[in-house]
């Protein structure tokens, strides 16, 4: 069935490898203990709804990202500092011919404090916007007030409270909603 617009953004900006960006480069098997770490710690599992048990799942949960950016379906980058894993950033909800992404993150607990994901956001949403996206989206539980900050110092402008937006292990929350839009 035809649609009414163009596509904003070509599907075709997803083929070939995930590009590297400053400090984010695509996930390796060799992160693979970084990632169990981000995924058994307390504070970052209150947020998600995975749960990674041991290395295989870990494995799967690197190698589903290329396929994932072949699709234009989402991505997600390790957010590096000094060469070593210090996180996650990356794209959820991608709506090429809407122009709009959504982004995710995490800071491992060593690497907070430092204005990381901050910098990750900055990063991810200048090479979005000169893609051609018009618009991007940050949500988070509005009892992750860490997550708020971040949304703030990264600029984005909180937009409203989606009630009972989320389904997490301790039951029901609402979500701020930020955004971005092409400047």
């Amino acid at each position: 069935m035809p649609t009414l617009t163009t596509p904003a953004i070509a599907s075709t900006t997803f083929a070939g490898a995930q590009p590297l960006l400053d400090n984010l480069r695509p996930w390796r098997q060799t992160d693979v203990p970084a990632v169990l770490e981000a995924f058994g710690n307390a504070e970052i599992q209150q947020w998600h709804v995975l749960r990674l048990d041991d290395e295989a799942e870990a494995r799967g949960w690197v190698d589903q990202w290329a396929p994932r950016w072949s699709a234009a379906e989402a991505a997600s980058w390790a957010i590096t500092a000094a060469g070593e894993v210090a996180g996650q950033i990356g794209l959820r909800h991608i709506s090429l011919s809407n122009a709009t992404v959504e982004l995710s993150y995490w800071v491992l607990p060593a690497a907070r404090g430092q204005g990381l994901a901050p910098q990750a956001i900055a990063t991810l949403e200048r090479w979005c916007f000169a893609l051609g996206f018009e618009r991007i989206v940050l949500q988070h539980s509005t009892r992750n007030q860490q997550s708020c900050r971040v949304a703030e110092k990264a600029g984005y402008a909180l937009e409203g409270t989606l009630r009972s937006a989320w389904r997490l292990a301790d039951g029901r929350h609402d979500a701020h909603l930020h955004a971005r839009t092409t400047p």
